[in-house]
């Protein structure tokens, strides 16, 4: 069956759906066992850990499991002997669709949205890695029906379900630090090969693997294992690079601490693509080896900078603040500078730390502050299974999620940006991009459009009709 005869039947069927199966009934789908029935897509690597720690809620049964590649999902595959397995999430939804209360996407980026939006349709609860989507059509689109059908969503953020994010929104609402100045955010990704500009040498198949279902939307290449399974997240065709992989962790900590709305503008400056002296590559066909993105916020009626480093860029050691203090994690961190002091959290908000300015001799010194409390709470896998089951909402819903994924893909905009302008030269587009959130466009690049919503290969479009 083409893609598109799926969308369409998989709309028709959700709006015709009069014979509701005994364990969707009751408020938000509750199951009379009080346990959730789980279909799983993209079950191996980050899959499988995702499904051990929604196992470990003791309040699930896993069963299906689909994944395009069944080496990669031996693991989960023999976990679960009891489990239907399939490489077509189409198969899935044919046979299980009425035996199933909610989804867990892992996939690759690239087919976050293909997979999940029929499910979400047919009014089942989703759980999706982050980011939630591959452009900023899909966010727009995932939370929008998400909030259409009312049901319960989570993104795969799991530091907003870390005590650290309610001590920092603590911090910043208590007024602590003051008014906030500046944002800096940055990650030691990427941690695999970016920034080239040549195709990997094409190689057969393995025969485990359904090479056309996991370009899924994606234009058709030949397969090679340059790819997959974990370093599709270079491309700009499956995934969002380094500003992608980890600004949902990173990012999230003053997104939520500020309540932040979409950015007013943004720009990036990155690393070149050179294959020769004074000569660039004209197929950019990855994310760079590294950049400094930008954004410009609103908060309290002042404009605010959030800088963005990847790719060991690093901000500078805040003035005043002990040298041996170490800024962050291996994996990155966040620093909030206030009038009156500083903020620093490692990636998931963790190990958040509070520096208030003080005048010691004369000198101005950023001094620690007494460690808060650590806060009880709930791992994202249970937040989210237990909204499901009692009703309600979970920490990171598409609607706060959603929000969160077009901020990090407006900041891959900028990049995408930036790598035009390196072409360009003599004739480079305006390097800072004005955004207009609410309409999802840019308002001095109207011809970024086909970014922001993507292209499908086609009988893969999101034909918005099966809503």
């Amino acid at each position: 069956m083409k893609r598109r005869s799926f969308l369409k039947q998989a709309g028709v069927s959700s709006l015709a759906f009069t014979i509701v199966p005994s364990f969707v009934l009751g408020k938000q789908h509750t199951a009379p066992s009080d346990l959730l029935y789980l279909s799983c897509f993209g079950v191996g690597g980050r899959g499988e850990s995702l499904i051990q720690a929604l196992e470990a809620t003791t309040k699930v049964r896993i069963v299906s499991l689909c994944d395009v590649d069944r080496n990669q999902a031996i693991n989960t595959i023999n976990a679960y002997p009891n489990a239907h397995y399939y490489q077509d999430f189409r198969d899935v939804y044919d046979k299980h669709l009425n035996e199933i209360d909610a989804i867990m996407v892992a996939t690759p980026d690239h087919t976050h949205a293909c997979i999940s939006l029929p499910f979400m349709c047919a009014k089942k609860h989703a759980y999706v890695e982050k980011p939630l989507t591959h452009n900023i059509y899909e966010a727009r689109l995932m939370a929008e029906t998400a909030q259409e059908e009312k049901i319960v969503t989570q993104m795969g953020n799991q530091g907003v379900s870390d005590g650290g994010a309610k001590i920092i929104k603590g911090w910043i609402d208590k007024g602590d630090i003051g008014k906030v100045t500046t944002i800096d955010c940055w990650t030691n990704r990427p941690v695999w090969p970016q920034g080239f500009s040549n195709l990997p040498k094409e190689a057969e198949v393995p025969e485990t693997l359904n090479w056309d279902q996991w370009l899924g939307p994606s234009a058709y290449r030949p397969y090679s294992p340059a790819y997959l399974p974990f370093k599709w997240r270079s491309y700009w065709d499956f995934g969002t690079g380094a500003l992608g992989d980890m600004g949902c962790h990173i990012i999230e900590t003053p997104f939520n601490a500020l309540d932040l709305d979409f950015p007013i503008s943004v720009e990036s400056s990155n690393t070149e693509f050179w294959i020769d002296d004074f000569k660039r590559a004209e197929n950019l066909i990855t994310f760079p080896a590294s950049s400094k993105v930008q954004m410009q916020f609103e908060i309290d009626d002042s404009v605010v900078n959030l800088n963005w480093y990847d790719g060991g860029i690093l901000p500078n050691h805040p003035e005043g603040l002990d040298l041996n203090e170490k800024l962050g994690a291996s994996g990155g961190g966040t620093i909030i500078y206030g009038e009156k002091g500083i903020i620093i959290a490692d990636f998931y908000s963790r190990n958040p730390r509070l520096f208030l300015k003080n005048k010691k001799n004369g000198i101005p010194k950023l001094i620690k502050e007494k460690a808060s409390k650590a806060i009880a709470s709930k791992s994202h896998a249970l937040d989210f299974v237990e909204a499901c089951i009692d009703g309600g909402s979970a920490k990171s819903d598409f609607a706060s999620g959603g929000k969160l994924t077009e901020i990090i893909l407006m900041g891959n905009l900028a990049i995408y940006n930036s790598q035009q302008q390196q072409k360009a030269w003599d004739e480079s587009p305006p390097r800072k991009l004005k955004w207009d959130g609410k309409n999802m466009r840019v308002i001095n690049r109207p011809d970024l459009d086909h970014i922001i919503r993507g292209s499908y290969r086609d009988g893969w479009e999101l034909d918005v009709n099966y809503k």
